[in-house]
């Protein structure tokens, strides 16, 4: 059984960067294409990044030249860089695992879900 653990969450002012970590055991994560989800409240779960096991990425308009996703294999995680965050960012982010899956923005087909980490843009 793969699982996630995410980390990295926490409080921030716009403008500042975090960087989420999904951590993964049981499975090494080569044969996993890899999603970033996040949930604000009220809201449904909306896709926020991207990356197949090639390293392809995608990414929501919303975050487009602010977030990066990146994977090492090696160490099995997967992490997601956030630059210039701002309130709208607020949400629960979770990470998803897909086997031998494709890189995929909807939550749909996403078999491995970490709990989720909490990020909160406020001044």
């Amino acid at each position: 059984q793969l699982q996630l653990v995410e980390s990295g969450g926490g409080l921030v002012q716009p403008g500042d960067s975090l960087r989420l970590s999904c951590d993964a055991s049981g499975f090494g994560l080569n044969n996993f294409a890899i999603g970033w989800f996040r949930q604000a409240p009220g809201k449904e779960r909306e896709g926020v990044s991207c990356i197949g096991r090639s390293g392809s990425t995608n990414y929501a308009d919303s975050v487009k030249g602010r977030f990066t996703i990146s994977r090492d294999n090696a160490k099995n995680t997967v992490s997601m860089q956030m630059n210039s965050l701002k309130p709208e960012d607020t949400a629960i982010y979770y990470c998803a695992a897909e086997l031998f899956g494709g890189c995929v923005m909807s939550p749909v087909g996403y078999d491995y879900w970490g709990q989720g980490t909490q990020v909160t843009v406020s001044s």
